[in-house]
C-alpha cells in the first residue's frame, strides 16, 4: 500500500470528559487532524460539516451512549471507520454492537498511548483502502458499461453495414465473390482471403461474419504486420501477470476476446515461423496457451485470414509453414483488383462520396458524368482504397450543394481537352483556391460553434492554440 499522509484524514473524538479530549489532542495532534466533540449531538453535527475518516467514541456518555452514537453515524457517513472506548465492564454490551454498528475495533480504558497511535494509523489506512476499492469498483462499472455500449455499437454498425453481403459492385467477378461468401458463411470453415493491398479483404471477412451464425458475437481484426513477434503473440494469445517485463496484470488475448465470434488475421504471411506453429495449434486443437501460462484454454473462434502475397511462393521459399498454409486455405477467396472490374467504379465512387459527405457534414449533388468517365479510365494501382481517398478529397473540394466535377479530382485524373491541354477549370490555382476556401470555412465554423473562443476551436480542429493562429494567418483570416 502506498505511504499514507495521516494528517490529511480527520479523526473525530467524542467524549463527555473534556480532560480526555484535551489529552488526545495534545498526544496525537501533531500527527493526526483531531476534531473533538463533548457529546453525541455535537459529534453528529461535526460529521455533517467535515469529511471525517475515523471516529473514536466513548461508550459511557450521558444522553447518548457510544454504541447509540455510532449506530446513528451509519446514516450520516456509512464509510467511517468506527472505534469505541470502553471499560472492561462494558465488553458484553459491545458484542452485538460490533456487528450492527460496524465497529472496527474497541479500545479498553486506560489505553496504551502507543497502541492507540497504531490503532488510529491502521484505521486511517483501512479507510483509504476501502475508499480506493470503492473508486475502482465504480470505475470498473463505468468501464464495463462503456464496453457493453461499444460492443452494442459495433454489432449494430456491422448489422447496418452488412445487412446484405456489404459488397458494392454488380460486375460478374463481384457477383461470383458474393455467391462464394454466401456458401461459406454458415460453415465453421477457415477462410483465406487473397488479394492485392486495398482491394477490401477485411470487408469480405466482415461480410462472412455478418452472414454467419456468429453475427451476434464480436468480429475482431488484427494486422499481423503491424506488431513485432513478441507483441503479436501477447496480443493474440494473452499473457499472465509477470510473464515478461512490463506485464503488470493478466491480459486476455484476441482469440479469447473473439470467443464465439470471428478473428480476422490480416497479412498473415508476415508472421514468423514460431508464431505460425502456435497458430497451427489453435486451428488443430481449438485451444490457446497465454504467455506465462501452463494450462491451455479452449476457445471457439472462426478464423478468417488474409494476405496480399502468394502463399504458395512463401511456402516454396521456406518463409511460411506448408501445414499452416493448408489449414488456412480450406476455402480460398480471391478479391479481384479494381482494374479488373472497372464497371464497379461508378457505384463505388458514389458510395464513398455519400459516406464522406455524411461524415464531413456536407451535402453534395452527386458526381458529374465527366468525373465518372475519368475515374473509369484510371488503372487504380491502389485499388478500392485509392478510390475512397480520392472521393474524400473530392468531397472536401466541392462546394456544399454542388456536384463533384472533374476539377475536384487530383492530378492523376487530369481532365484533358481535345488538344491534350488541361481544362480551364482544372488548374493548380483552382485546386488551391478551393482547398483554401474549404479550410477557411472549416476554421470559421469551429470558431462560430465556440463563440469565437480560439482555444476551444483549436481543440475541436485537433490543433494547438498557436497552430490555429498559424493556420488562420496562412489563410488570410488574421494578420
Amino acid at each position: 500500500m502506498p505511504e499514507v499522509d495521516y494528517s490529511r484524514y480527520p479523526v473525530l473524538v467524542v467524549d463527555d470528559e473534556t480532560d480526555i479530549l484535551t489529552s488526545i489532542r495534545i498526544s496525537y495532534g501533531e500527527e493526526f487532524q483531531i476534531l473533538c466533540a463533548d457529546g453525541g449531538a455535537r459529534g453528529l453535527a461535526l460529521l455533517e460539516e467535515n469529511d471525517v475518516a475515523v471516529v473514536v467514541a466513548d461508550q459511557r456518555m450521558p444522553g447518548m451512549a457510544g454504541v447509540e452514537f455510532l449506530e446513528r453515524t451509519m446514516a450520516v457517513r456509512p464509510d467511517l471507520v468506527r472505534i469505541i472506548l470502553t471499560g472492561y465492564a462494558d465488553i458484553d454490551v459491545l458484542i452485538d454492537a460490533v456487528n450492527t454498528s460496524r465497529i472496527y475495533r474497541y479500545v479498553t480504558k486506560p489505553w496504551d498511548h502507543q497502541e492507540l497511535r497504531v490503532t488510529l494509523k491502521r484505521a486511517i489506512e483501512t479507510y483509504v483502502l476501502e475508499r480506493e476499492n470503492a473508486r475502482l469498483v465504480e470505475e470498473l462499472g463505468r468501464a464495463n458499461e462503456r464496453l457493453a455500449g461499444e460492443n452494442r455499437y459495433w454489432r449494430e454498425r456491422d448489422s447496418r453495414e452488412h445487412e446484405s453481403s456489404g459488397i458494392i459492385g454488380g460486375s460478374a467477378r463481384m457477383r461470383d465473390l458474393e455467391r462464394m461468401i454466401a456458401k461459406v458463411a454458415n460453415a465453421p470453415t477457415t477462410v483465406l482471403v487473397e488479394g492485392e493491398t486495398g482491394t477490401g479483404k477485411e470487408l469480405v471477412a466482415r461480410a462472412i461474419h455478418a452472414q454467419s451464425p456468429r453475427r451476434d458475437k464480436l468480429f475482431v481484426a488484427v494486422n499481423c504486420a503491424a506488431l513485432s513477434e513478441n507483441l503479436l503473440e501477447s496480443e493474440l494469445f494473452g499473457h499472465r501477470r509477470g510473464a515478461f517485463t512490463g506485464a503488470l496484470s493478466d491480459k486476455k488475448g484476441l482469440f479469447e476476446v473473439a470467443h464465439g465470434g470471428t478473428l480476422f488475421l490480416d497479412e498473415v504471411s508476415e508472421t514468423t515461423p514460431a508464431l505460425q506453429a502456435k497458430l497451427l495449434r489453435v486451428l488443430q486443437e481449438g485451444e490457446i496457451l497465454p504467455v506465462g501460462e501452463t494450462r491451455p484454454k479452449k476457445i471457439d473462434v472462426r478464423v478468417v485470414a488474409a494476405t496480399n502475397r502468394k502463399l504458395e511462393d512463401e511456402v516454396q521459399a521456406g518463409r511460411f509453414r506448408q501445414d499452416l498454409y493448408y489449414r488456412l486455405r480450406v476455402f480460398p477467396l480471391k478479391v479481384p483488383p479494381l482494374r479488373e472490374r472497372l464497371e464497379d467504379v461508378p457505384a463505388l465512387a458514389r458510395h464513398f462520396a455519400d459516406r464522406h459527405a455524411v461524415r464531413l457534414g456536407k451535402r453534395v449533388a452527386g458526381i458529374s458524368a465527366r468525373a465518372i468517365e475519368l475515374l473509369r479510365l484510371h488503372a487504380f494501382p491502389g485499388n478500392v482504397r485509392e478510390l475512397e481517398n480520392e472521393m474524400e478529397r473530392a468531397v472536401l473540394l466541392t462546394e456544399p450543394g454542388e456536384e463533384i466535377t472533374a476539377a475536384a479530382l487530383s492530378d492523376a485524373f487530369e481532365d484533358l481537352d481535345g488538344n491534350g491541354e488541361p481544362a480551364r477549370d482544372d488548374t493548380a490555382d483552382a485546386h488551391r483556391a478551393r482547398a483554401e476556401a474549404f479550410a477557411r470555412s472549416e476554421v470559421q465554423a469551429a470558431l462560430d460553434r465556440h463563440r469565437g473562443v480560439r482555444t476551444r476551436a483549436a481543440e475541436e480542429l485537433g490543433l494547438t492554440y498557436h497552430g490555429l493562429l498559424k493556420r488562420m494567418r496562412r489563410l488570410g483570416m488574421i494578420e
